[in-house]
């Protein structure tokens, strides 16, 4: 996998500072995270509860749903291209009344 480095000066176009940029990628980026875990969390609840008889054709089924997850692109990079793509909008809670 290869570092990318960023123009932190082209993000910080919408916000008043790059800090704060900053701060919204890392939140939407733990939106990503999230949703994707529950997800998961959803998709391997399926199996629970069967009876050992087909264990090992669940546990390739398994696998190969956590593989496809671990495919994704990181949330990091992923909340990143949304930023550069301006796919985040957000607001102020104390001054958007």
């Amino acid at each position: 996998m290869s570092v990318r480095t960023l123009d932190i000066e082209r993000l910080g176009e919408e916000a008043n500072n790059k800090y704060e940029m900053i701060v919204v990628m890392s939140k939407r980026a733990r939106q990503i995270a999230a949703q994707e875990k529950l997800e998961l969390d959803e998709k391997l609840k399926y199996f629970e509860g069967f009876e050992d008889e087909d264990e090992f054709t669940f546990n390739e089924e398994q696998e190969r749903i956590s593989r496809a997850f671990e495919q994704l692109p990181h949330a990091t990079q992923r909340s990143v291209n949304e930023m550069l793509e301006d796919k985040i909008h957000f607001t102020y809670p104390d001054r958007d009344r």
